[in-house]
């Protein structure tokens, strides 16, 4: 019994391994997944990680906190968003978590509330 169930399986594998597979794909896929690229390219912004640093509902803590921090870091950018009613006070941007985080821990002397925040931005705004 056991040899025929193994001779078996050994014919069955040989046959499966000959056989040629063919995909054909409907023209609107094609058509839908080329549409998809062509508006990642169009895309200008890339995901990233920012360093939250600083959120209050009175702006003229967030221009004097903004300016605080641009005479400590000068060397990295600083910017703010609102949604209403926060104003929300973001330094860096950063490609991945981990340059994100390295950043952030020595941040944390001055801003022990900061944390990360993923953001969009563009390319350009990347730190090196």
């Amino acid at each position: 019994m056991r040899l025929i169930i193994i001779s078996s399986f050994l014919l069955l594998s040989g046959y499966c391994v000959g056989q040629n597979i063919n995909i054909t794909e409907d023209p609107s896929v094609t058509q839908l997944l080329e549409k998809h690229a062509e508006l990642n390219h169009l895309k200008e912004t890339v995901e990233g990680w920012r360093i939250q640093i600083y959120a209050t509902t009175d702006r003229t803590k967030l221009e004097s906190a903004r300016s605080q921090f641009m005479n400590r870091y000068p060397h990295i950018s600083i910017d703010w968003v609102h949604a209403s009613p926060w104003y929300r006070l973001r330094a860096g941007a950063y490609a991945n978590k981990l340059e994100a985080t390295y950043a952030l821990n020595q941040l944390k002397q001055y801003y022990q509330e900061a944390y990360l925040a993923k953001d969009r931005f563009s390319p350009e705004e990347l730190l090196k």
